[in-house]
Order: C-alpha cells, then structure tokens, then sequence
C-alpha cells in the first residue's frame, strides 16, 4: 500500500496500468508502441489525487471513475482546480479514444466499406429534391445558422441537473456541464469529419458514423443522463444529407454541361461539313453551266452534263435539307469485345455527313480497340428512333446512375431483331464482330486472363 501523500504513477490513456506501488526500474521508458501523453499530463501525482487512476488505463470506463470520485473522495485532500481540469481533459481524450474505437464493438459496427454500401443502396435518390446545387448551398447555410443557434441556446446536449460531485450539487453541475461540453465537442468534431469526408453517394456511412458517435455518448454519459438532443441530432442528420444532395446535384450539372458542351461542338462540326459541301457543290454546279452554257452556244446539246446538273441540284437540295432538320441523321450499333466483353453494345446517334468519323473518334485512345460497325443507317427521324431504341433496351442498361451513357447488355442480334420489328428492312446489318485488333492482342495478354471472356449478359431480356 502506497502511503498517503507519497506519489503513484498516473499512466496516460491507452497505457497498461501498472501493479500498485510500482516504481520504474532505471533506465525505464515507455514502450514506443504506446500513445503519446496528453499536453500537460503528469505522470507521477500524489495519492490523493488519483480520482480517475482507472480512466486513464487501457479500456476502462470514465464513467465507473466518475462513480469513484463521488462515492470515494477525501474531504480532508480536495481536488485542485488543475487537478479537475487535468481530469477533464484526460477523459476528453479517452472519450476520443473510445469513440474512435467503437467499430471494433460487436454491438456498434459502422461498415465503411464505400463500394459495399453503394452497391447495396443502389441508384442514388435525393433526400431533400432541389432545382440547383445553389439552392443547396442556400439550404446548407441555413441549416448552419441554425446548428450554431442550438449550440448557443444550449439545447445541444442534455444532461441530469442532480449529480452532485464531492457531495456538492454546485460541483457536480460544474463537472456536468464541463464534461458536457467535451462530450459536445468530441460530436461535433466527428459531425464536421464526416461532412468534410463525404463522397456523393456515401450518405448511409456517414449517417452510421454519426449515429455510432451518438451512441457512443449515451453509453460513456449514462450516470449524468447526458446525450445529444434527438432536434440537434437531426439537423446534423440534414445537414449530412444536404451536402450529398448538393455533391451529386453538382455532378450532374458538370455531367449536364459536359454534354451540352459535346453536342454543340458536335453541331459546329455539322455546321461546317454541311457549309464545306454546298460550297463544292456550288462551285461544281457553276462549273457545269459554264460548260453547258458554251456548249449550248455551239447548237449542240450534251444530255450526260445535263444530268450531272441535276445530281448536284438534287446534293445541294439534301444538304440544305440535313441543315434545316437537326432531327435527320444516322443511328449506328457499335461494340467493342476487347473493352465490353461479346454481349455490351453502344446505340447512338450522329449528324455528320461521314458518320464514320464520329465512330473513328469514340475508339481513341480512352478505349483500347476500335469499335466494330454492326450498322449505320439514315433516317429522317433519328433522334425518335435512337430514343425509341435505348428506351427498348432500358432495362439492360450498363451505367444505371447516367441515363446519357448508350451502352447496354444486348448482342447485335438482339438490337437487328428490334430494328427489323421498327423499320421493316435492312441493307446492311453485320452481326459478327470481327474484332481484329483484340483478337491479334489476346494471345500477348498475361496468361491468367488470355482465356475468352464469358459473355456478361444482365438484366431482362425485353
């Protein structure tokens, strides 16, 4: 037994708790492995002074030292107002450290696997639906006025009014309302660290989290029946669910504005093959009358010219046409094996006059084979029939959460069978994908993945 008055060892938290009486032998320092003190902490401390001597040893429980301290204290060796507030601020740091190790608790597992959650949640749906990610910011700083005012108003947190400390109600309020606010603070620092650490689509982790830290409180709080009000635990709530509402609100503006910016570069390159080619066309046009015109001046007559003429009329008419309806243009059925395996196509649309081209363009570099052509077709309505298409096929889509991406689980089979179904005939349509550049790749590839890729078909047929 230590005498009273001579001094004990007062371990850090996260420290093992040494036998009592124990002294360190010479030469003694901690082991490295161990957490570093709190600023100011005292390691060696009178007798008297060990009223949380079990808060501060691995895996104890603030809450039985607080019992301790009331139930045991000597009125003949007072606590200190350093000795209090050393007291406080340890705890702080071992309610830190319970709250940071609550995941490992059977009972309050938080799973913080980002890609499990997703695919369990699915399609993300908005929690407060807005026009605009500024209307969500307007919403989030509404929410943060009235966060602060509750904090201000006190009715963040409550607590008993009745536990008395040292036999004192005053003391004990005092301990109350101090421990209170590192029990506010410990929440709120978790609050502001799951909102800065949101991701667009992560909502139902962060709201574990938060819930756990809550939880948390009400377990290490539970003698001073001290917990985070159910008003102020929803605003915090919102205010999780607001930040990823405003996260994927401005995604889709990025993704919306990505695409406008692509569809009018597109239409600028319509634009201008479409002006490239009434201009050769009318020069070859003045050039034929020129030479019919000398011919005709000689009394002849050359009926080859003539209808020459009456081609490039017809060219200049169907350019002109393609200009004024910006519903005309060409679908096409493309996949790729090497990318999307045997059974992914893409269903799209462009309005150039070499649809070609705009294919040429989506196997770049992003891709690492050209695309294979199944069918180029004309219609005079092909934003209708390329609707018509993704919309039969809606329910094999590959990209769920982005409706603009056009590629889907089908076979060109498939999409041939719709198309003859919708338009009666077909001159052209290449089911077998020749593949080239994959096909003289594969047998380079790493000899774990050289073996055929398995058709990847899902969803429902339609």
């Amino acid at each position: 037994m230590t005498p009273r008055g001579a001094l004990v060892f007062n371990p850090p938290p996260g420290w093992p708790k040494p036998p009592k009486g124990w002294t360190p032998p010479k030469g003694w320092k901690p082991d490295p492995a161990w957490p570093a003190p709190p600023p100011g902490w005292q390691l060696w401390i009178p007798d008297s002074a060990t009223i949380g001597d079990s808060v501060f040893g691995s895996g104890s429980d603030p809450s039985a030292a607080t019992e301790k301290s009331q139930g045991e204290s000597d009125p003949q060796s007072p606590i200190s107002m350093d000795q209090r507030i050393a007291f406080l601020e340890a705890e702080n740091t071992a309610l830190r450290t319970r709250l940071e190790s609550l995941g490992m608790d059977p009972g309050n597992v938080v799973i913080l696997d980002d890609e499990r959650v997703l695919q369990d949640a699915g399609i993300y749906r908005y929690h407060h639906p807005l026009e605009n990610a500024l209307a969500y910011r307007e919403r989030l700083d509404d929410i943060a006025a009235r966060i602060a005012e509750t904090i201000k108003m006190g009715a963040a947190i409550e607590k008993s009014n009745m536990f008395t400390f040292d036999g004192s109600l005053a003391k004990g309020r005092a301990m109350t309302n101090d421990l209170a606010r590192l029990m506010l603070r410990a929440y709120n620092a978790e609050a502001e660290n799951v909102v800065r650490s949101l991701r667009a689509g992560n909502t139902v982790t962060a709201i574990k989290r938060l819930d756990a830290a809550r939880t948390a409180i009400v377990k290490l709080g539970k003698m001073m029946e001290m917990h985070i009000a159910d008003q102020f635990h929803a605003l915090r709530i919102e205010e999780i669910e607001l930040t990823a509402d405003c996260l994927m609100k401005k995604e889709e503006e990025r993704e919306s504005a990505r695409a406008e910016r692509e569809r009018l570069r597109e239409e600028r390159k319509v634009e201008l093959e479409l002006a490239a080619t009434r201009e050769r066309l009318e020069k070859e046009r003045s050039h034929i009358l020129t030479v019919i015109e000398k011919v005709r001046a000689g009394g002849s007559s050359d009926p080859e010219l003539e209808r020459k003429l009456a081609d490039v009329d017809s060219a200049i008419a169907q350019n002109d046409y393609r200009a004024a309806n910006i519903r005309a243009g060409y679908v096409y059925v493309i996949s790729n094996q090497g990318a999307f395996g045997d059974h992914v196509v893409k269903i799209g649309l462009t309005r150039r006059l070499e649809p070609l081209d705009r294919i040429y363009e989506l196997g770049d570099a992003s891709v690492p084979f050209r695309f294979d052509v199944h069918a180029i077709f004309f219609s005079e309505d092909a934003v209708s029939l390329e609707k018509e298409l993704h919309e039969h096929f809606s329910a094999r889509r590959v990209n769920w959460a982005n409706d603009r991406k056009e590629f889907f689980f089908a076979s060109p089979a498939d999409v041939r069978a719709v198309l003859l179904k919708k338009l009666g005939n077909l001159l052209e349509f290449a089911e077998h994908a020749e593949s080239t550049e994959y096909l003289q790749s594969v047998r380079y590839w790493p000899e774990h993945i050289q073996s055929p890729q398995p058709s990847r078909t899902r969803g429902k047929t339609s």
